[in-house]
């Protein structure tokens, strides 16, 4: 399943927030903390501190949208990271969707074609 369209970038925010927050206070959060513009169609997401609950925070053109995911049995495998905003891949994301530390998954090396006989 596709769940977003021509999604333009993926900003992850390290630290849990409070989950009483909904769309003014992550926008909150994104313009004074993350110091981001919320009108470019990126998505924004978070995690409660218990890491069994994300927010997605986006603006589609013609208002803000929140997408909620709460795990009734596990954790999401948030990534380390010295900074405290991370851009994602729509792969990426997927992954953490799925419970997999995209982190440690490593694909293969991607390496120019020259031609059959080149």
């Amino acid at each position: 399943m596709k769940l977003f369209v021509d999604v333009p970038t993926i900003y992850l925010h390290r630290d849990p927030v409070d989950f009483r927050k909904s769309i003014n206070g992550l926008s909150a959060i994104v313009e004074l903390s993350m110091q981001l513009p919320l009108n470019t169609g990126a998505l924004f997401v978070f995690r409660s501190r218990t890491r069994n609950r994300l927010k997605i925070l986006y603006w589609d053109q013609t208002g803000f949208c929140l997408w909620y995911k709460r795990l009734e049995r596990d954790k999401f495998v948030w990534p380390k990271s010295d900074h405290a905003v991370m851009t994602l891949t729509e792969e990426q994301l997927h992954w953490l969707l799925r419970g997999l530390d995209f982190s440690q998954l490593k694909p293969h090396k991607a390496i120019d074609f020259t031609g059959v006989f080149g």
